[in-house]
């Protein structure tokens, strides 16, 4: 049995992206992930606050927009329009679960699949059912199907 040093091996991993995101920086390029948030959420609020953390650790900037509880739809897409448009945004995560008044799928599906990190749009679950991902979800990876 082999055992593995989950501390070593995120440290390794963080490192990398650290270079990756340095080497990016060389040419001009400031990796940002932008982050929505609405409502109050606990579990979502503490998943945010590790992916501010992380964004930190590996150079990477982040962006967060907190929205109240009681923001509309039509608010909550136009800053996804908006964060589609901006050319400083490189990723976009909409932490799900929304508030029940919002549809999820409609704001997922608004996310441009160039800057959707999580692979909620239909078009990267596609590419990542076929093999060919755009990006990881965070969800584990299979490399084999069962």
């Amino acid at each position: 049995m082999v055992l593995i040093d989950g501390k070593k091996m995120s440290d390794q991993i963080k490192a990398e992206l650290r270079e990756q995101a340095d080497e990016l920086k060389k040419k001009g390029i400031n990796p940002c992930l932008a982050v929505v948030l609405v409502g109050n959420d606990s579990a979502s609020q503490v998943y945010v606050r590790n992916k501010e953390r992380a964004c930190q650790v590996v150079g990477i900037q982040s962006m967060v927009y907190r929205m109240p509880e009681e923001t509309t739809q039509a608010q909550l897409m136009e800053l996804v329009a908006a964060l589609n448009e901006d050319k400083h945004v490189h990723g976009i995560l909409v932490q799900v679960p929304l508030p029940a008044h919002l549809n999820e799928q409609e704001v997922l599906y608004a996310i441009s699949p160039d800057k959707d990190v999580d692979c909620f749009h239909p078009y990267n679950v596609g590419r990542l059912q076929i093999g060919d991902p755009r990006f990881l979800p965070c969800t584990p990876r299979r490399d084999h199907p069962a």
